[in-house]
């Protein structure tokens, strides 16, 4: 590839748009050579990507790159990223980052409407909250996580909710932005995400957990309980009453085999430890979050209850052995 491109895709991230592929002279059939031959990837129509770069990080990178190839190609420049986009740019998470639309907002558009993979919301915001990623526009935390819950509903605008805290939101911050929505549609799952937002929650995964535990109507999870003997302590990511949930991500059991081996090996040994207390475990999994929630609501219940029966509810025998939240806090 031409050095000036090769300078081109430095300076914009590893993108270049058509009409400077032609200034630099790349013709067409020269362009479609590159991208059959691997070296570009079409992202959007107008805008492709080196290749390198674009494989180099399937699940953050990629959306970003999408996100910057919109950008590209959007002829006003008033507008902001929000939902999704915003999310995905404030690291704050997503429903489904690799295949999300492009959200941008703005405040005169003809209703909302998905044009060439970019969705456009109308919708009124305080040029004042913009931010700016790495020369990008978006919406403040606070406000993308409301968005996110009325784009996507409960699971979504709890994790939006909990991610914004943990950027450093308050729950203040949530209550205003919310009483400038007070007549949009989603008032009520606003609302319940707001609500029950919790900074606590450490991953994306983990709020959809939580939000699950909040659906078995059982009371309201505390997040990241500490035991420990006096040798060991564990942080469980989820207790209500004498019963803990954990939430398990792909990334806790490697891929060979002799790591998966071990990995498993300790987490029965962490669970031993945990049941040692007499407090029961349950497993939470990204299926049961999305496709199998039905099954995962009943089975949850069905632990719940039986360690209800089994060592009742109170955890008045081990106050000795519960952690401080303050020292997890400490620790991270």
């Amino acid at each position: 590839m031409y050095l000036p491109a090769v300078a081109l895709l430095d300076r914009q991230h590893g993108l270049l748009a058509s009409r400077q592929l032609l200034d630099l002279g790349c013709d067409r059939i020269t362009v479609d050579r590159l991208v059959r031959t691997g070296r570009l990837v079409r992202v959007r129509r107008g805008v492709y990507a080196d290749a390198e770069a674009w494989a180099a990080d399937p699940h953050r990178g990629q959306p970003v790159m999408r996100i910057r190839a919109a950008a590209m190609v959007l002829r006003s420049t008033a507008y902001v990223f929000s939902h999704d986009s915003a999310a995905i740019l404030l690291s704050m998470g997503a429903p489904a980052p690799t295949t999300a639309l492009v959200h941008v907002t703005r405040h005169k558009v003809h209703g909302d409407a998905v044009r060439a993979g970019i969705k456009h919301h109308r919708a009124p915001f305080d040029p004042a909250d913009v931010r700016e990623v790495d020369g990008l526009r978006v919406l403040p935390p606070a406000r993308t996580a409301l968005d996110l819950a009325r784009e996507h509903g409960r699971s979504a605008g709890l994790a939006g909710c909990d991610a914004a805290l943990r950027l450093g939101s308050t729950r203040d911050d949530l209550r205003r932005v919310l009483a400038t929505m007070h007549c949009w549609p989603g008032t009520q799952v606003m609302r319940w995400c707001a609500q029950y937002a919790d900074g606590g929650a450490e991953s994306y995964l983990e709020s959809l957990g939580r939000a699950l535990v909040l659906e078995l109507g059982i009371g309201t999870p505390q997040t990241q309980f500490g035991l420990s003997d006096g040798r060991r302590e564990v942080w469980c990511d989820l207790r209500v009453d004498r019963h803990v949930f954990e939430v398990d991500g792909f990334d806790k059991y490697p891929a060979g085999a002799a790591e998966s081996r071990a990995a498993l090996r300790r987490e029965k040994t962490r669970q031993d430890f945990i049941g040692g207390f007499k407090i029961g475990v349950s497993r939470i999994t990204a299926y049961d979050c999305g496709a199998g929630h039905s099954a995962a609501l009943a089975r949850l219940h069905r632990e719940f209850s039986d360690t209800c029966q089994r060592f009742g509810t109170s955890l008045d025998d081990l106050r000795p052995y519960v952690l401080p939240a303050s020292r997890r806090h400490a620790r991270l």
